[in-house]
Parts: C-alpha cells; sequence; structure tokens
C-alpha cells in the first residue's frame, strides 16, 4: 500500500518558523521592524485553513470563506506565540488555533441569524391585524424552523447565562474560605 503524502510538511514548517523567530529577534535587536512572514509559512497556513474547513464539522456553512479568513488572521496574529522548545509541531499548534477560529466565526455567525429572525419575527408581530368576523388575530405566520431556531438559541443562551452565575458564585464561595 502507499505511503499517503501529508499536504503540510512538519519539519520543514518547523525549520522556517525556528528561522523566522530568528530574524524577528534580530530585527528587534536592530530596532527595525518584524519582517514579514516567509511564503512557505503563509501558504502552509493557507492550506492547513482551507483543508480543516472540508472536514464534516463545518463543510455546510455558507460563510466558511469567512471563516477561513479568520484562521489566517489569528495564526499571523499569534505565530510570535509558537516555542519550538515546548512543541515540535506547529501543524497541531496552527490547526487549533484555526479550530477555535472557525468556531468563534459560527457562533458570531449564529448570533446574526438570531438578530434577523428575532426582528423578522417582531415585524411579523407588528403586522398582525384584528379579524372583526373571526375576532381573531391575523398574520403571516414564520416558518418552523425560524422559530426553532430563536427558541434554541434564547435556550442555549439562558442556560450558558446559569452555568456563569454558577460558576461565579462557586468561585466567591471559595474565596471566602
Amino acid at each position: 500500500m502507499a505511503k499517503k503524502r501529508n499536504y503540510v510538511n512538519n519539519k520543514d514548517l518547523l525549520a522556517a518558523l525556528i528561522a523566522y523567530r530568528e530574524s524577528v529577534a534580530e530585527a528587534e535587536e536592530g530596532g527595525d521592524k518584524k519582517p514579514q512572514v516567509p511564503d512557505y509559512i503563509g501558504k502552509c497556513i493557507m492550506m492547513i485553513a482551507q483543508r480543516l474547513a472540508t472536514r464534516p464539522n463545518f463543510s455546510g456553512y455558507m460563510y466558511k470563506e469567512e471563516m477561513i479568513s479568520d484562521g489566517i488572521e489569528n495564526c499571523l496574529q499569534y505565530i510570535h506565540n509558537f516555542n519550538p522548545e515546548k512543541s515540535q509541531n506547529p501543524f497541531a499548534y496552527f490547526t487549533q488555533i484555526i479550530w477555535y477560529a472557525f468556531l468563534r466565526r459560527i457562533s458570531k455567525e449564529k448570533k446574526q441569524m438570531y438578530i434577523k429572525f428575532k426582528a423578522s419575527q417582531r415585524q411579523m408581530f407588528d403586522s398582525e391585524t384584528f379579524d372583526d368576523s373571526t375576532g381573531t388575530m391575523v398574520g403571516s405566520v414564520l416558518p418552523d424552523y425560524i422559530s426553532e431556531f430563536i427558541d434554541d438559541f434564547e435556550t442555549k443562551n439562558r442556560l450558558a447565562k446559569e452555568k456563569n452565575k454558577a460558576k461565579q458564585q462557586e468561585q466567591q464561595e471559595q474565596d471566602e474560605k
């Protein structure tokens, strides 16, 4: 059976990161600006982000490009935190950064969707009219998936707030002891 080739060579990426860290240190000593991240490192980060976006966890989202962009941006923002003395695996380091960038983007997009749906729901309630012949309110009905999304989002939000409140109370009790 043929050996599967990796799309990012971890050893080469590690060597490139070590060289980049050395050039950053030299620039700081000389009082110069930070050097630009080498193309090889940038391409590796981009390949990791693009490949991670194809996983089933993330493949169905419409805003995949924004997720990838956030992941790349976060990697470049925190590239200086990679310490080759602690870890020899930059692939895992960048994958983890991108993973959490994707989760943050999904969370932001869900919040935006909630705001849009909630506004639609309010507009629907405002446009309801009273039918004198039947004695009932008449108006358009939101699709079930929108109502379910709103209810689910509000429930998750409420539970998260309750969990945070319980953690704060627990921390406060420990501090008092």
